[in-house]
């Protein structure tokens, strides 16, 4: 069961500069030559069904340089399995969805954090390793999920269901998390709802989710109207369409989407346990209802399996690129920045999510 209640504009995330600490290194030469392609021959069979060969020179350069200077700031790159293929497959230090990179961020040997995802990842990534810097190649890269509701929204809810849980979707500012009891996930969502052995829990701020752990427990979920923008958009009827072409298509759902989405597809799990479900089953052809660029990362390790792409894609998730995450290495921007007051509190939500047994 699940009830909702509406939310309010967010306010804008904090920023520093942190050329001062590691100082400022000049843009190196981009140029394509036999030095480049040799040392990321090895890259590019990674991303060679995705990139044409005549386009690797564009790419390639960047790619060099990245590698190199992460090695010379020591630097590690965390990239969400909606970054794209380039970024993915040749960039990236640790790659997943946003519990298996809240995990790993507690590990990185480095000290520097380069988030390639959206602000409420470095965010976390900063909440885990206060310690480290942490940047983020474009600041502009939000969130509709994050920006749909405040911490301001969420004391509101406590005054109006006294005693009730708060579980909060790490899609969210270091703010609302510093009001929550816990964060979640959408891979382990039931299991931390369920974790507070009660009868009613408020799990915020995607509706939608909350909708669907509601199917799968006796906990009664109080919901809020946030949406994700790429999942809101699928719809029963467009993958009726999909299915009566090809009866044979398996149809795997993220759970940010609408509960009738959920209900026709074959599997619903997270980035993570997407991926995991096509590479234990193999599928011949498969739908992916989520986020495009993920089916292009899949795909180079299941070579066999035939993607079929409704090609939503997250605008804040496309805003990060080689050629800015090699300006954030170089000039050490966008720093990503949590008031100490809030920290503390919002550091507490998330270690929780993190600690919790299986």
């Amino acid at each position: 069961m699940s009830m909702s209640v509406q939310p309010a504009p967010a306010t804008a995330p904090s920023r520093k500069a942190a050329a001062d600490r590691f100082g400022v290194i000049a843009r190196p030469p981009l140029e394509w030559n036999a030095e480049i392609e040799r040392e990321t021959a090895h890259l590019y069979e990674r991303v060679a069904h995705h990139i044409p060969k005549i386009e690797w020179p564009v790419y390639a350069p960047y790619v060099a340089a990245i590698n190199r200077l992460k090695k010379e700031r020591n630097a590690a790159i965390l990239a969400h399995n909606y970054q794209t293929p380039e970024i993915f497959h040749c960039v990236a230090d640790i790659v997943g969805d946003s519990l298996q990179l809240a995990k790993e961020a507690t590990k990185v040997d480095a000290d520097i954090i380069v988030q390639c995802g959206v602000h409420f990842m470095a965010e976390t990534s900063k909440l885990l390793n206060p310690e480290k810097t942490v940047l983020i190649p474009d600041m502009k890269a939000g969130c509709s999920l994050s920006e749909s509701i405040t911490g301001a929204d969420v004391r509101l809810l406590r005054e109006r269901y006294p005693g009730v849980p708060v579980v909060t979707y790490v899609n969210t500012s270091a703010e609302v998390k510093a009001e929550t009891d816990i964060c979640c996930t959408s891979s382990n969502a039931v299991q931390v709802v369920e974790s507070f052995g009660v009868d009613t829990v408020l799990c915020i701020p995607d509706e939608y989710l909350a909708k669907n752990v509601a199917a799968q427990t006796d906990v009664k979920i109080l919901t809020w109207k946030g949406h994700c923008e790429v999942h809101e958009r699928f719809t029963a009827e467009e993958l009726q369409a999909y299915r009566d072409a090809d009866p044979e298509i398996e149809i795997i759902a993220h759970p940010e989407c609408p509960v009738e989405v959920v209900e026709m597809a074959d599997y619903t799990g997270s980035t993570a346990g997407m991926i995991n479900y096509v590479r234990d089953q193999r599928p011949p052809k498969v739908l992916l209802v989520t986020e495009c660029s993920m089916a292009s990362n899949i795909q180079s390790q299941v070579p066999e399996v035939d993607f079929v792409k409704p090609c939503n894609l997250c605008p804040h998730m496309k805003r990060i690129t080689l050629p800015k995450i090699l300006d954030a290495l170089c000039e050490m921007k966008e720093e990503v920045t949590v008031d100490p007051a809030i920290a503390a509190r919002a550091r507490r939500a998330v270690e929780r999510m993190v600690n919790l047994k299986n």
